[in-house]
């Protein structure tokens, strides 16, 4: 079959705020054979020791963001990223290239009827532009508080500026196709992805 006579997948843009429930509701597609392809984890893998991008941010930050192990000290960079927009913008400087790259790549080769791609910072990256629907994974703020104190955030203050260098609930809303509400129970949660699956596979066989 020539590369003209394959269809092309129809591809989601999956984001949320922090602490918002983005991994387990693309989990929730996974479970149901979806293709997920995970900005955050592609962001892991270019900084790995030995990658072009680990040297880059260590020239920029200082040995402070890189552990006795010679690996990404994450939460020594955030504490910096977080306290200065210059520094997150020098940080995306060095990784969006890489991970918007490597995104679609995978997403070229991802297999079925449509796929998932994760972008947590969907507002004003490229990627946007590649996707054919956006999903958004909505809870209010204090319920993404919540769970920063318990995941990553050490103090309130410092789960009030994770937030605050995000973009805002409003924003994210605007832009979204779908909606998936996280704040209640997880089969909640689930009932909603199974339905945005067969919406989906609808969208994906009528454009093709």
């Amino acid at each position: 079959m020539s590369q003209a006579d394959q269809k092309a997948p129809f591809r989601v843009a999956l984001t949320g705020g922090i602490a918002s429930g983005k991994s387990t509701v693309a989990d929730m597609f996974a479970d149901l054979g979806i293709a997920i392809i995970d900005t955050d984890v592609i962001a892991r893998e270019v900084v790995e020791p030995g990658q072009p991008a680990l040297d880059e941010i260590r020239d920029r930050f200082g040995e402070i963001v890189v552990d006795a192990s010679g690996n990404l000290d994450r939460r020594a960079l955030r504490k910096l990223v977080f306290a200065d927009s210059q520094a997150r913008t020098d940080l995306e400087a060095i990784l969006h290239p890489r991970i918007g790259a490597e995104t679609r790549r995978q997403a070229d080769a991802a297999p079925g009827p449509y796929h998932i791609i994760v972008v947590p910072l969907l507002i004003g990256s490229p990627l946007r532009q590649s996707a054919d629907s956006v999903l958004v994974v909505d809870c209010d703020e204090d319920l993404q508080i919540k769970r920063l104190l318990a995941r990553d955030a050490e103090t309130i203050e410092q789960a009030r500026r994770i937030l605050a260098a995000q973009s805002s609930r409003e924003e994210r809303l605007a832009i979204a196709d779908f909606i998936v509400d996280n704040g209640s129970d997880l089969e909640a949660t689930r009932r909603q992805v199974r339905e945005l699956d067969r919406r989906f596979r609808r969208l994906a066989s009528a454009r093709n």
